[in-house]
């Protein structure tokens, strides 16, 4: 891509630059530097949760309502501060409105949807000119943490994550020392990081995803985005945002602003509700989309259907965009633009098939009751698709560690949607990938020796859903994908669903892609 080539010129040509930012400079590599700029994210990551309740004199507490099952908020809402440290960063409102920002929510599939709308934007921009440069803020990572903050899809290359990481640090640090509490934690830095890179790189359009809230999310300092979306609403990260519907409606609903459109996802009655209310109390127009009549039959990239609604609703808000926005040549979203869109969709973790020989990989990174059911649902469709030469093998592998939500009723409502699966082996892992793994980025448990509380669990629901099938525990993403192999010599295809946490499949991907790939839409061949 041109524009990595002149931003990597630019970064040797700040070379010099950043060693006046980072003491001694001169005796790291390249990579320590990278090493050195991780390392000063993942310093921004709290120990644990916060348990105390936030200041009653914060006034932007004072607008969320008294709801059944509403939010149980902890400590300092994550929207508080970003406008200063916006501010030392030299990045004015105006400058992050310049960034003409599509800013999409939700509980299920905004991932997929801003990704849909970043690649048929892309799509257009090489038909017309515009956008020629297009910027993508999503969370979690995968694999890697620049995946998060793409131009025209592309990851943010190594050395100008690193430069950018270092920048924006630098600038930070230039109004005097401040303690952890006053400092932006990880999310919010990488909310920054997004904002500082865009800007710098000049692109033409910017889709930010919310991390999992809306209305207190660090994101929604975005004072006037263009366009504002709304995915499938459910319950998910309720400790946050409550346990009822009404309550995840109203918090992803602080997204929309006065002026900008507003897209959803077709909503159950009490989640439309309060969405319609929110919109009217803003004075936002706001469009219920249903999924799109004209869009391609049967491409693996809108499979399972909930991507036909994603799909549809990512359609509404760019032709709404552009409507708006590309006036130097007032063309349309073609239907050229579309289909190109669509067919060059791809995202990594999400109902993706990875093919090694006999062995089909499923790997769906589904981690809440709404979206392991759609997993389980992609897989018993996709399976029965695939070409399979007898005897077949059905496996699981499945982690889950949090302390955010159910695990346990996650897991039952996964093994009650397979139970038609034929799954013959169960294995059960952690997030570590392999025997080496450190786990630096990731929450979660030491290699075990002897099952987890959490394991056993799992391994009881699913004995009394499928009695027959065998149940292992592998303390190791590596040695799961191992056993897999091993329970699947014998076999003429070997079917293996990955599902139940990104840092599972992600995990599991870097392993599976560690030799030379060719990717299809969603399915990657080895």
């Amino acid at each position: 891509m041109s524009w990595e080539r002149d931003a990597f010129g630019r970064w040797l040509h700040d070379l010099q630059k950043l060693s006046s930012l980072i003491p001694d400079t001169s005796i790291f590599t390249i990579s320590d530097l990278e090493q050195r700029a991780l390392a000063l994210l993942n310093g921004r990551r709290r120990a644990s949760r916060p348990k105390t309740e936030p200041a009653k004199s914060i006034p932007e507490l004072s607008r969320m309502p008294s709801l059944d099952g509403g939010s149980d908020l902890k400590g300092t809402p994550s929207i508080l501060g970003m406008k200063h440290w916006l501010d030392e960063l030299g990045h004015s409102a105006a400058s992050i409105n310049n960034l003409n920002i599509i800013h999409v929510a939700g509980t299920k599939g905004k991932g997929s949807t801003c990704v849909f709308i970043d690649s048929i934007l892309r799509a257009h921009g090489r038909r017309t000119g515009y956008p020629q440069k297009v910027g993508l803020y999503t969370s979690p990572h995968l694999i890697y943490p620049e995946e998060r903050i793409r131009i025209n899809f592309e990851p943010l290359p190594k050395d100008l994550f690193t430069k950018y990481i270092f920048e924006v640090d630098d600038l930070l640090s230039r109004s005097g020392p401040h303690d952890f509490a006053k400092r932006p934690r990880y999310l919010q830095l990488f909310a920054l990081l997004a904002f500082h890179t865009f800007i710098s790189e000049g692109v033409d359009a910017a889709i930010f995803e919310t991390h999992h809230g809306g209305e207190y999310d660090s994101t929604n300092v975005i004072e006037k985005p263009i366009i504002t979306a709304i995915t499938t609403l459910g319950l998910d990260h309720v400790k946050q945002l409550g346990s009822s519907i009404e309550s995840i409606a109203w918090h992803k609903a602080g997204i929309f602003k006065s002026g900008a459109l507003a897209f959803s996802a077709p909503q159950e009655t009490t989640a439309a509700e309060v969405l319609r209310k929110r919109a009217s109390d803003k004075g936002v127009s706001l469009q219920f989309v249903d999924p799109d009549p004209s869009l391609p039959a049967n491409v693996v990239q809108l499979k399972p259907d909930v991507q036909r609604t994603n799909c549809s609703v990512a359609l509404a808000t760019v032709s709404s965009f552009l409507d708006q926005k590309d006036n130097k040549s007032r063309s349309r979203l073609s239907s050229s633009d579309i289909l190109q869109g669509i067919s060059q969709f791809s995202w990594p973790g999400r109902f993706q098939l990875v093919i090694d020989n006999q062995f089909k990989w499923f790997l769906d990174s589904a981690h809440n009751e709404m979206s392991v059911s759609i997993a389980a649902e992609w897989f018993l469709e996709t399976s029965k698709m695939q070409t399979i030469t007898s005897p077949v093998a059905r496996i699981l592998i499945f982690s889950l560690i949090t302390d955010q939500r159910d695990a346990a009723a996650v897991f039952e409502r996964l093994a009650t949607s397979l139970a038609s699966s034929e799954i013959q082996h169960a294995i059960f892992t952690t997030y570590e990938r392999d025997q080496d793994s450190e786990s630096k980025n990731n929450p979660q448990p030491k290699i075990l020796g002897t099952p987890s509380r959490d394991q056993q669990v799992y391994a009881t629901i699913w004995r009394r859903a499928q009695p027959d099938t065998s149940i292992s525990f592998e303390p190791t993403i590596q040695g799961a994908l191992a056993l897999a192999r091993k329970l699947g010599e014998n076999h003429g295809s070997v079917q293996t669903l990955i599902t139940g946490s990104q840092h599972l499949v992600g995990g599991a991907l870097s392993l599976l892609q560690t030799t030379e790939t060719r990717e299809t839409g969603n399915e990657t061949e080895i």
